[in-house]
């Protein structure tokens, strides 16, 4: 997704939004029992999805784990922060699991998590192949993302000459 970026970037994030997100949501839906909550972090849990816990807790189990990892609020189902450590286990980037993950934004529930680390990744890599005479225009760009859309590309420095406006002087 990453090299779909300018893509992306030409027909507008926010166009391509709702499609992805439908997307991703069928998906990992079926795959992870996913929540969609904007902030994937399957590959930090084992692929277990933290927000199907009751508590919604995101870095580790409540302390209330039933034997034979159950969990204390759904006594039918294993917690999922033992099955994210039986995950993370079989995994090659075993020690993610022992990152401090942030808190759930809820703004960005029903979001596309795919979209937003493919944006985030193209962002990394962007100044990098840019040249630096760019650094100005890319800082400003950051500072106001929505700039262009509300303000005309160019505004005139001065007031048009009379002749231009079909004013006569006096």
């Amino acid at each position: 997704m990453v090299a779909l970026e300018p893509l992306f970037a030409r027909v507008g994030y926010d166009r391509i939004e709702r499609p992805v997100a439908l997307a991703e949501s069928a998906i990992k839906g079926l795959i992870f029992d996913c929540r969609m909550c904007g902030q994937c972090v399957l590959s930090s849990t084992g692929m277990s999805c933290p927000m199907n816990c009751p508590k919604e807790l995101r870095n580790g189990p409540c302390g209330g784990v039933r034997p034979g990892g159950f969990c204390e609020v759904r006594p039918e189902m294993r917690c999922v922060w033992v099955l994210a450590w039986e995950g993370a286990a079989r995994m090659r980037a075993r020690d993610r699991i022992l990152e401090v993950l942030p808190p759930v934004d809820h703004r960005l529930q029903g979001s596309s998590a795919w979209l937003r680390a493919s944006r985030e990744a193209a962002a990394r890599l962007r100044p990098a192949r840019e040249p630096e005479a760019d650094a100005g225009r890319r800082t400003l760009a950051r500072a106001f993302p929505r700039a262009r859309a509300i303000e005309p590309a160019s505004t005139p420095l001065a007031g048009e000459p009379p002749r231009a406006s079909g004013e006569r002087r006096r």
